[in-house]
C-alpha cells in the first residue's frame, strides 16, 4: 500500500512540474498521465479489494470453527449411549443437517456419526470383542464466498467410559462406489433410508477416498433402499418391487445380524446428445448458365451468357476453357445421384467433364478408385450423364463440376453447355416423435424393465437437445403410426455414449412400409464402409442395386414377405453373400466385410 502511495505522489509531482516548466500540457502528455492514473487506482482497488476478501473470509472461518468446536463440544457432554443423529446409524437426536446463521453469515452444518471397527483387534466377523469398537464422529460446516464453498472438518472418536466395548446388534453394510471404469469414486453422496424399522433409518453420507461407506451395526431388516451420487455425475440406486417391476435389479438391500451386505453402484459423469430428424428427399443442384452466379474458382477461357457456356471471345480460338460449377455442399446430404448434362459439341470440337473435391486450398480429382473413369472424364456425343451414387457423401460432402472445352479447328464454331445439373439424396428437418431407449436393465421381468427409456419429440426444425445423460449405450425406434421408418442413421445404432462426452445422431426418414430391410456395411473392425455396392434379390421378381450412403447403410423399402438374396460389395474387401436373408416387418441386416 505504501509503494502505490508514493507511485501516485511522484505522479502528481510530474503533472506539477510539466504544467510548470511548459506552457501547455498536449494530448500525448494527458493521455499518458491518465492511464498511469488509472494504472494505480486499479492496483489500489485490487489491493483493498484482495484485504476485503482476506478479512472476510478469515471472519467466516473463524465463525465456523466456532460452530464445529461448539457441536463437538456439546457431542462430547453426551452419554456413549445418546451419539447418534436422527435417521442415522446410530440413531439418535441430532440433525443430520441443520442451517445456520452466524455474524451475518449463512452456514450449512453437517454431523455424521458411526460405528467404527478398528482393525487391531479383528475386523468384521474377527473382531474378538464385537464389531463396534468405538464411535466416529465427522462435524462439516460449509459456507459461500465469493470464490465459491468453503468447507471446514473436525473429526473425533468416543469411546464409552468404562472403557470396555457393548455389543452392537445387526449387520455392516458396505456401499462401493465406482465409475465406468470400475474405479472408486471419492465424496460421492450415498443415502440409505428404511421406514420399516424402529427408528426409521435415513442417513445421508459421503464415500472416503477409497469409494467406500462402511456402516457398522446397521439394524438387521430387509428393503434397505440405497441412492449413490455427485454433482455431474449420474445417479446408481436399488428399487422397491412392485407390479410394473416385480423383479428389481438390483433390489433392495437385506441386511442380516453379524453378516456384512455389500453393494456395488457405479455412476460417472454426465454426458448429452443432440438428433436430428430428417425426411429424406431428391434435390437437385441445376446451372442453365443465365449468368455467372454459379461458377467457381478455376474457370479459364469461359464466358456465359443467353443460357449457354462457351468459348470466351470470337474466333481463332488460341487455347481450351475451362469451366468449373461454384462448390456444391448439399444439407444432410444422405448420397450422391446424377450428374447430368446438355451440351453441343460442333465438328472438331470435344467437351470432357470431370468431377472434383476440394483439398487442401485446390480442387482435386475424385479418384478413379472410387469415381471409375474420371481421370481420363467423360467424353462421348453420345453420353450425358454419369451416376455419383459411388462417392461416398460421408468422405465427399462437397462435389464441384468441371469441364474442359476443346476447339481443334481454331476456326470452328465454339463447343458450348446449356446446362449442368446434379442430383443428391438429403434430409429436410422434421418434427417426429421417437422412442430412445438405454439397455441398462434396473427389472429383469419379464417384461425387462430398463433405466431409460423416452418418447422425445424434435422441434419444428427437426432438433431435440438431451442434456444429463448417463453413460449407456442408446437405441431409437420411430413408431410406424408416424408414417416414417428408420431409412438410415448417423452414427448407425445402437449408438454407444461415454461417460463425459457428446453425441450427435442424424435419423433419416422414409415413408413406411409393411415390410422393409436396413441393411449395415462395415468391416471386421466395426468400420462402417460408405459407398459399398448393395444388391438385393428376390427370384425374378426382385432386383435393386443401392449404394451405401454416408452412414454406411442401404435401405430397402416396399418389400414382400419372404427370403431375398444379397450381395455386398466394396474395393479393397471380399465380396459378402448370403441367400437366407428373412424380410418380415421392418428387419435389419449387419454385412461384414473381409
Amino acid at each position: 500500500m505504501t509503494t502505490l502511495l508514493d507511485s501516485l505522489r511522484t505522479t502528481f509531482y510530474w503533472l506539477q512540474t510539466v504544467r510548470r516548466g511548459s506552457r501547455g500540457v498536449t494530448l500525448i502528455d494527458t493521455l499518458v498521465a491518465t492511464s498511469l492514473m488509472v494504472l494505480i487506482f486499479m492496483g489500489i482497488f485490487g489491493a483493498f479489494q484482495l484485504s476485503v476478501d482476506v478479512v472476510t473470509n478469515n471472519k467466516a472461518r473463524a465463525g465456523a470453527v466456532a460452530l464445529a468446536d461448539e457441536r463437538m463440544e456439546y457431542l462430547r457432554s453426551l452419554p456413549y449411549s445418546s451419539l447418534g443423529t436422527v435417521g442415522g446409524i446410530p440413531a439418535g437426536s441430532l440433525a443430520q443437517t441443520e442451517s445456520v446463521s452466524l455474524n451475518g453469515v449463512n452456514y450449512t452444518r453437517r454431523t455424521l456419526v458411526v460405528y467404527a471397527d478398528d482393525p487391531k483387534d479383528g475386523a468384521g466377523g474377527s473382531d474378538t470383542t464385537g464389531i463396534a469398537d468405538y464411535k466416529a464422529v465427522k462435524v462439516n460446516v460449509s459456507w459461500s464466498s465469493r470464490t465459491g464453498q468453503r468447507d471446514l472438518y473436525l473429526v473425533s472418536r468416543f469411546e464409552p467410559l468404562s472403557g470396555l466395548e457393548s455389543a452392537v446388534s445387526g449387520g455392516t453394510l458396505v456401499i462401493n462406489v465406482v465409475n465406468a471404469n470400475s474405479q472408486p469414486v471419492s465424496s460421492a453422496q450415498v443415502t440409505v433410508t428404511n421406514t420399516s424399522v424402529s427408528p426409521a433409518v435415513n442417513l445421508t453420507t459421503y464415500t472416503n477416498t477409497s469409494g467406500v461407506v462402511t456402516l457398522v451395526g446397521t439394524p438387521a431388516a430387509t428393503n434397505y433402499a440405497v441412492v449413490a451420487t455427485k454433482g455431474g455425475y449420474s445417479t446408481a440406486q436399488t428399487y422397491p418391487s412392485t407390479p410394473s417391476n416385480p423383479n428389481p435389479s438390483p433390489a433392495n438391500l437385506t441386511v442380516s445380524n453379524n453378516q456384512t451386505t455389500s453393494a456395488t453402484f457405479a455412476i460417472d459423469l454426465l454426458s448429452s446428445m443432440t438428433v436430428s430428424t430428417y425426411s429424406l428427399s431428391t434435390g437437385t443442384w441445376q446451372d442453365s448458365f443465365g449468368d455467372n452466379s454459379k461458377i467457381g474458382e478455376g474457370t479459364d477461357y469461359m464466358e456465359a451468357a443467353g443460357n449457354q457456356a462457351r468459348l470466351e471471345g470470337n474466333q481463332p480460338w488460341t487455347r481450351p476453357g475451362e469451366l468449373r460449377s461454384i462448390p456444391i455442399t448439399p444439407v444432410a446430404l444422405s448420397r450422391w445421384g446424377i450428374f447430368s448434362w446438355n451440351d453441343t459439341r460442333p465438328s472438331q470440337t470435344t467437351i470432357t467433364y470431370h468431377v472434383y473435391y476440394p483439398s487442401g486450398g485446390s480442387l482435386a480429382l475424385v479418384p478413379d478408385s472410387v469415381l471409375a473413369g474420371n481421370s481420363t472424364g467423360y467424353a462421348t456425343e453420345t453420353q450425358t450423364s454419369v451416376d455419383l451414387s459411388a462417392i461416398s457423401a460421408a468422405l465427399y460432402p462437397t462435389l464441384v463440376l468441371g469441364a474442359h472445352l476443346v476447339a481443334q479447328d481454331p476456326n470452328a464454331p465454339s463447343p458450348s453447355i446449356q446446362d449442368w445439373s446434379l442430383t443428391y439424396e438429403s434430409g429436410q428437418g422434421i418434427s417426429i416423435p421417437f422412442t430412445l431407449q438405454g439397455a441398462k436393465v434396473i427389472g429383469n421381468g419379464p417384461p425387462l424393465v430398463y433405466k431409460y427409456s423416452q418418447v422425445i419429440t424434435t422441434n419444428q426444425s427437426g432438433t431435440a437437445s438431451l442434456s444429463n445423460m448417463e453413460w449407456d449405450t442408446y437405441t431409437m425406434s420411430v413408431n410406424s403410426s408416424t408414417g416414417y421408418d428408420i431409412a438410415s442413421s448417423c452414427t448407425p445404432q445402437p449408438i454407444v455414449l461415454a461417460p463425459n462426452s457428446t453425441a450427435a445422431t442424424l435419423l433419416y426418414l422414409s415413408p413406411h412400409t409393411s415390410n422393409s430391410l436396413l441393411v449395415d456395411v462395415k468391416n471386421t473392425s466395426g468400420a462402417y464402409l460408405p459407398g459399398a455396392l448393395v444388391r438385393l434379390t428376390k427370384g425374378g421378381s426382385y432386383d435393386r442395386t443401392i449404394y451405401a450412403d454416408a452412414c454406411g447403410q442401404a435401405f430397402f423399402s416396399s418389400l414382400t414377405n419372404g427370403s431375398y438374396s444379397i450381395s455386398v460389395s466394396a474395393s479393397g474387401y471380399q465380396t459378402y453373400t448370403s441367400s437366407g436373408v428373412n424380410v418380415s416387418g421392418a428387419s435389419r441386416l449387419s454385412a461384414i466385410l473381409n
